[in-house]
């Protein structure tokens, strides 16, 4: 029988791989611009699991986990939110983390877990989503491209300590 993989709301025992996860996409990004994005400590995990732990039940926050063979391989992490002078937009879902097990990336596991949490915030009022992704992450922007997400923002950074 061929396995299957299921999007399903991320569960208390799934909190610790998802915080190994949320550590490995930290890593990623320090690694694509080390003056950007922070790096992660050996602290890193556990801060994260307990990020997400205190996230996986609130009603306005979506927390999916891609389980395939009873294995956890990918998570996502959105939340609705009210205005935001600073992003100066109204009240939007906003996509935050969308990770896939890089064993198990180009399967399709990424695009389901985008659909999964684009379907949960539109269920939950979000009539906008919004994410943002790295500059040097074009397999993500492929992806959300796909689905519909057009660019509306570019963040550009200066360095200004030597």
């Amino acid at each position: 029988m061929p396995s299957t993989i299921t999007i399903r709301a991320a569960r208390d025992e799934d909190v610790p791989v998802l915080g190994k996860y949320g550590t490995d996409l930290m890593a990623l990004h320090h690694q694509w611009d080390p003056k950007r994005f922070i790096p992660t400590g050996t602290g890193t995990k556990a801060s994260y699991a307990r990020w997400l732990q205190s996230q996986v039940k609130k009603p306005d926050v979506v927390v999916l986990a891609a389980e395939h063979d009873e294995m956890i391989v990918g998570y996502a992490y959105a939340s609705l939110e009210g205005y935001d002078y600073m992003a100066l937009r109204g009240p939007a879902g906003v996509l935050h983390d969308l990770f896939v097990e890089p064993e198990k990336r180009s399967q399709g596991i990424g695009r389901m877990l985008l659909e999964g949490a684009v379907t949960e915030l539109k269920e939950r009022g979000a009539n906008l989503i919004v994410l943002s992704t790295a500059h040097r992450n074009e397999a993500a922007q492929r992806l959300f491209a796909a689905a519909g997400f057009r660019p509306t923002m570019v963040e550009m950074t200066l360095d200004v300590k030597a």
